[in-house]
């Protein structure tokens, strides 16, 4: 996978994430559970991009 691949993947996985977390959000009881996990795989998801974006 090249490093534009990579970075696309990334950035489509972190949308991913941010719709996954709106929908959460959208029910009637949230499971904050979920949610959380859901805001620490898109912050390292964020992590990974401005490392690579550090490069």
């Amino acid at each position: 996978m090249s490093l534009e691949e990579r970075l696309e993947a990334l950035k489509a996985r972190h949308t991913t994430l941010e719709d996954m977390i709106n929908q959460e959000l959208q029910r009637p009881h949230p499971d904050d559970i979920e949610i959380h996990a859901l805001k620490k795989e898109k912050l390292k998801i964020k992590d990974e991009l401005a490392g690579i974006a550090a490069h």
